[in-house]
């Protein structure tokens, strides 16, 4: 059959015999309750008339709350029987249910299932007491249990009356038992049921399912158990009338009351005080109340005028707080105040005089005092009185100072020579004290010098001059700094020990403060010079350090420099600086200097890098750092610039020497381009003139002038309007095509940039001018009766203009208008600027005129170079 079949079919007998399980299966366990950790065994079968469930079943399992236990605890059953045993060797379960399962096709169901209890059992209680509570009219007692069962136990509070011969050995009537209620530890037994002055024999039991236990027998009356309840304290009235009586001072009287419940039981009570602000109080045992109603007592010992709490209980006399007594609680808290007394104080006085300036026969005082403790340091204090002395008998004269200041200012007459001085409180004067005003006669000591213990006492110390007596006492003052002498106010005591070497001051020493202590000896009938010392309890580091700045920089260096600060009080002197100083990468570098440094050079820096410097100034106490300055190297230092200045100086100088040697090689082609010159016609030939050549032209000349010709300063060619040209004869025609083609163009002869001749030059000037029209290019025929030839050695200018200077050349160009001379017009306009001095040959021959001779000469000898 397969498994699904199985499971089906053992579901439907499963809910069809479900009711008559209880019956089928039998489980019998060896005990219930066990100790914990103890084994036990189960054992569970089917009935043999429950043949449907032996049908199905396989095998039975066992498991333990929800958890199948191991297969090796189990037994089935060999005599045929559908069962099993199985044994726990040991249960941790406090409770737990063990369940009985067959095996229905793989998988249990539970048939049967039994609880299991695990404890243990109680031990006997602890600490066990009773005590009786006459307020609730009952016996209660309590108990300290064991350790925990976890199992349900109860506590039975068990009571016998006996004998009070045996003790408590035979057992009588016995009393109602008491049970405790869960979870509490004690229990009460009503005043009825018990005899309050017999014997009884109590105890406590405790019971569970694994056993019970009883707490140690207690034979005791009920009434030496008894908790009484507080007393009433309070303050005793006094007394008025003969026998009045009043508290003494430092002492207090009070008085208690019974308790309502307990006024039939004898006590005995004890006291306790305690000063308002105290952690501790003060006991006083044993004071016996009696039978009477109340008690009394006088408490006294304690400081004058100074507030109290007081508080009492009390126990049965009889028992006297011996075991098996018990205190009452304590009484309510009570306050008093004492009495005071008249101060009795022994006064530390200090003074300081000064004659008044506007009036020498008065005198300033300032008082000083300060009370020192005594045997009995319990006067209270409320104010004092200084009277001039002597003082009057009557004392009805106004006193000098009243306050309940340590200190008094007042005026005396310069004569006066002393004061007395009183305490007084509610009770009265303290005895007089008399204060001398002595003058600085004594010798003053040696020296003196201080220590610091800690950061709030300081310690003087000085030295007696050699061969002087011993003072008597010693008037130490100190103040904070600076203070002129006789300025110390407040802050002083006095060393009554007049061999003493030295003393400490804890009184308003503060740390980082500078103070000025004074020393003064004080002899019989005089006083010494005071001396001082300057003194720190604790230094500070410096508040603040000093700026940088820079004063030079480099490409590899920076010189710093700072100006300290002003020495502040409470602080010790720097005792070193540290330059600190840090690139862009974080890299960090430092230096360390004297307190005496002013300035500082970092070394060994990158050009052109930025760095953060800061100062850090310390003393013996700490540092602190400045601010934080930012410095930029440089690319050149300024010796690099001198340097590099005078290179490009040299070149400079070099480069303008070059330049001037070419200009001056090239001087003869370039001077004309800026300052052109005529030279004087009069001391010039033709050879001498040179062309205004355009840049990137060229001409080619063939020799034009004989040696042999005078010199020929210009030529000019002016044009005419066109006419028919006169028949020519074939000489003149070959002679014209026999011209050069320099008369295309304007030549100079010589360089244009020379000076001209000067008019003192040896030979005739000649001038020519040849007139022709714009056909002399194109056909090379000269016009005839155009030919002017003169001797004078002035330019040939019809109109009035004057001869022209050197540099005032360029008004040849074009002849003023009404002039005779023909102006140049009529020239190609392609032609250059210097096309318009270009000749035209005349018509017919010119054998007599040097310039046209100049003309017909073939060659370039006289020309230069061109």
């Amino acid at each position: 059959m397969r498994p699904g079949a199985w499971n089906l079919l053992g579901t439907v007998l499963l809910f069809q015999f479900c009711k008559g399980l209880q019956d089928c299966v039998d489980i019998h366990l060896s005990a219930s309750v066990i100790h914990l950790g103890a084994p036990i065994s189960a054992s569970c079968t089917i009935n043999t008339n429950c043949s449907s469930l032996t049908a199905i079943a396989t095998k039975i399992v066992w498991k333990l709350d929800w958890e199948k236990l191991p297969e090796h605890w189990q037994h089935q059953r060999e005599d045929g029987t559908l069962g099993s045993n199985i044994t726990l060797p040991h249960l941790n379960h406090t409770h737990a249910m063990l369940s009985c399962c067959l095996l229905l096709a793989g998988t249990p169901q539970i048939i049967g299932q039994a609880e299991l209890q695990a404890g243990y059992p109680p031990q006997s209680p602890s600490n066990f007491s009773c005590i009786m509570n006459l307020t609730a009219q009952e016996l209660t007692c309590q108990w300290k249990p064991g350790r925990s069962t976890y199992l349900p136990t109860k506590f039975i509070l068990k009571s016998y009356n006996s004998t009070s011969k045996d003790n408590c050995q035979s057992r009588k009537k016995p009393i109602q038992h008491c049970v405790s209620e869960d979870g509490k530890n004690q229990c009460s037994i009503p005043r009825s049921q018990l005899p309050l002055y017999q014997k009884i024999d109590i105890w406590v039991k405790a019971e569970n399912m694994l056993g019970e236990a009883e707490s140690p027998h207690l034979c005791i009356y009920p009434m030496d158990v008894v908790k009484l309840e507080p007393p009433i304290l309070q303050a005793a009235e006094a007394r008025l009338g003969p026998d009045s009586s009043f508290p003494q001072p430092g002492c207090l009287k009070l008085k208690w009351e019974k308790a309502k419940s307990s006024k039939h039981v004898e006590q005995m009570c004890e006291l306790q005080y305690q000063h308002p602000g105290e952690l501790s109080w003060v006991l006083v045992p044993f004071l016996n109340s009696g039978p009477q109603h109340a008690g009394e007592y006088d408490l006294c010992g304690l400081l004058f005028a100074t507030r109290y709490v007081l508080q009492m209980r009390c126990v049965r006399s009889s028992l006297g707080g011996q075991l098996g007594g018990h205190w009452s609680d304590w009484s309510s808290s009570l306050e008093l105040t004492t009495r005071e007394r008249r101060p009795i104080v022994r006064l530390d006085v200090w003074w300081r005089r000064r004659v008044r300036k506007l009036d020498p026969t008065m005198m300033d005082i300032q008082l000083f005092w300060k009370p020192m403790p005594t045997e009995e340091n319990s006067d209270r204090i409320q104010g004092y009185l200084v009277f001039p002395s002597p003082p009057r008998q009557d004392r009805e004269s106004p006193p000098l100072c009243n306050t309940t200041q340590l200190s008094c200012a007042f005026q005396l007459p310069e004569r006066a020579q002393e004061v007395i001085l009183t305490a007084y409180n509610t009770a009265g004067e303290s005895p007089s004290t008399t204060v001398i005003f002595w003058e600085c006669q004594g010798a003053s000591l040696s020296s003196i010098h201080t220590s610091a213990p800690d950061a709030h006492s300081l310690w003087v110390g000085w030295e007696h001059p050699l061969g002087q007596p011993l003072p008597r006492a010693y008037v130490i003052e100190w103040c904070l700094a600076p203070a002129q002498e006789g300025d110390c106010n407040g802050n002083w005591k006095m060393e009554s020990n007049g061999s003493s070497t030295g003393t400490l001051l804890d009184e308003n020493i503060v740390p980082f403060q500078l103070y000025k202590i004074t020393v003064s000896p004080l002899y019989h009938g005089t006083r010494g010079r005071p001396q001082h010392v300057y003194a720190y309890s604790q230094e500070k580091a410096p508040s603040h350090a000093p700026k940088l700045k820079l004063k030079h920089i480099g490409r590899t260096w920076a010189e710093l420099q700072w100006e300290p600060g002003a020495p502040e009080l409470g602080k010790s002197p720097i005792t070193q600086y540290t330059v600190f100083w840090t690139n862009t990468q974080d890299e960090g570098f430092s230096i360390i200097l004297n307190a005496s440094s002013r300035s500082c050079i970092l070394r060994g820096l990158a050009p052109t890098s930025m760095y953060h410097v800061h100062l850090m100034a310390s003393n013996q106490v700490g540092s602190i750092n400045s601010t934080d300055l930012t410095v930029m190297t440089i690319a050149l230092e300024e010796k690099d610039i001198n340097v590099l200045l005078i290179l490009i100086g040299l070149f400079s100088v070099m480069f303008f020497c070059i330049i001037t040697l070419i200009f001056l090689h090239k001087n003869h082609k370039m001077k004309n381009q800026f300052w052109p010159n005529v030279p004087d016609p009069a001391h010039s030939s033709l050879g001498q003139w040179t062309p205004t050549i355009l840049p990137g032209e060229t001409i080619h000349l063939s020799s034009l002038r004989d040696l042999a010709m005078p010199p020929v300063s210009k030529i000019i060619v002016l044009k005419e309007e066109e006419k028919k040209s006169p028949p020519q004869t074939m000489e003149t025609d070959e002679e014209s095509k026999n011209l050069p083609h320099l008369v295309q163009a304007y030549i100079l002869q010589g360089d244009p940039f020379l000076p001209e001749p000067h008019p003192s030059s040896s030979g005739p000037i000649q001038y020519g001018k040849v007139m022709g029209n714009q056909g002399y290019q194109r056909q090379h025929r000269p016009p005839s009766g155009l030919y002017l030839r003169t001797d004078s050695t002035q330019p040939l200018l019809v109109d009035l203009t004057p001869s022209p200077k050197p540099y005032e050349n360029m008004w040849f160009q074009r002849s003023p208008p009404g002039s005779k001379v023909p102006s140049f017009q009529g020239f190609p306009e392609e032609d250059s600027d210097d096309s318009a001095f270009l000749p035209h040959c005349p018509q017919g021959p010119l054998p007599d005129f040097p310039l046209l001779q100049g003309l017909r000469i073939e060659g370039i000898e006289g020309l230069g170079s061109i």
